[in-house]
């Protein structure tokens, strides 16, 4: 089991998993792509964290959109189709046994193998490298209850002309930086602002306080552009909950009534404490029903939808 909002039951059978590279399968010790492949040498690609829910991967059709967004975005060609890429999905997991729930999948698409350690998209001489990890991977069971401590990190996030934050980039350094600084300091996420000292977003969720019966959220300008967090808006919406996408600062985090994250792994997972101030003990009215109402729509999300 694992640290931090990413607790996880640990599986032995992920130990002997199958994983797909380029349409192919490989036993996971076996499962290897080059040293000269974008994405080990210089963090070039896109991926995407997918939800296997009822036999379906929830949301997939909003997943594969933000792939596609982010591979043209960074003028890379992912190289197979929308239908392709979607039929590998699932073969790997049916190569797995993997039919119910409990499992995550890493999907990575990075630019492909370059004929030497050089930056420039020129040197690239294979297709893209397309790989999908699926795990035995259920968030463990005290996720929905227990309180998470935030503590906030001296890592921003940064100008979209430096490096969009919207890109689900393999270039995760400012976050895996600010990840080690929460963890250092006893959290299990770290909180980040934006270039004008606004709260922006979490370190590998997304942030949203509840003051006076309102969700706040940030105004999205310098976070990646969430599946859980567009869902949970809209969610909310529906069901007469005023949300506010705007910016607000740590004043308006200490004072909070409640707080919690989002993530495609955890859902909505609640907020104990941040930079030692409590916002509760125990989980909040609101974040209990934002809980019910997501995992009503991932069920909505998922029924009836037809599989390759």
């Amino acid at each position: 089991m694992t640290q931090g909002t990413h607790n996880y039951v640990a599986d032995d059978r992920n130990a002997s998993v199958v994983i797909d590279i380029n349409g192919d399968h490989f036993p996971r010790p076996d499962a290897k792509i080059s040293v000269f492949d974008s994405g080990f040498m210089l963090g070039d690609g896109v991926w995407e964290g997918i939800r296997l829910h009822h036999g379906r991967l929830a949301f997939l059709d909003r997943h594969l959109d933000r792939l596609w967004r982010g591979a043209k975005a960074i003028h890379m060609d992912i190289g197979v189709s929308r239908e392709e890429l979607e039929r590998r999905l699932y073969a790997v997991l049916d190569a797995n046994g993997m039919h119910g729930d409990g499992v995550h999948i890493r999907l990575m698409v990075t630019r492909g193998i370059r004929s030497t350690p050089y930056q420039d998209p020129r040197v690239v001489v294979t297709p893209a490298t397309i790989v999908v990890i699926p795990e035995w991977k259920e968030p463990a069971p005290e996720t929905a209850t227990r309180m998470l401590k935030l503590a906030t990190v001296h890592v921003r996030r940064g100008y979209p002309d430096v490096q969009d934050p919207m890109l689900n980039s393999h270039s995760k350094l400012n976050c895996i930086t600010a990840c080690i600084q929460a963890a250092q300091a006893g959290a299990d996420e770290g909180l980040m602002l934006d270039p004008h000292g606004f709260v922006a977003t979490c370190n590998s969720t997304h942030f949203f306080i509840v003051k006076d019966g309102e969700v706040w959220t940030s105004s999205g300008d310098y976070c990646l552009d969430g599946i859980t967090r567009g869902v949970v808006i809209e969610i909310a919406r529906n069901a007469g909950i005023t949300v506010r996408e705007r910016n607000f600062s740590l004043t308006h985090v200490y004072g909070a009534d409640e707080a919690f994250t989002t993530g495609t792994f955890a859902g909505v997972a609640p907020i104990g404490s941040i930079d030692g101030r409590m916002l509760g003990e125990e989980r909040g009215p609101m974040v209990e029903r934002l809980q019910q109402l997501y995992l009503a729509r991932l069920a909505d999300d998922v029924s009836g939808k037809s599989r390759p």
